[in-house]
């Protein structure tokens, strides 16, 4: 499965794969199959991603087309 708000948010924020490969202490070619879809996302670099970006996970998972974060 491709994560396509996963690029879009990325690309939104001017940021290349390696430079989010780095903030995430991960190589470039592992975020690159974060993207695609290739390996899982696990839970810790989601929220890591959603923490940075201050958007929710599902927003990352395509589950939705609002990044908006509400906690409850």
């Amino acid at each position: 499965m491709v994560f396509n708000n996963l690029r879009s948010i990325r690309e939104d924020h001017d940021l290349k794969q390696r430079e989010l490969a780095d903030i995430l202490s991960v190589s470039q070619n592992t975020y690159s199959q974060y993207e695609t879809g290739t390996i899982a996302l696990t839970a810790e670099v989601l929220i890591k991603l959603a923490d940075y970006y201050n958007c929710s996970v599902d927003y990352l998972l395509d589950r939705t087309n609002d990044p908006t974060f509400s906690p409850k």
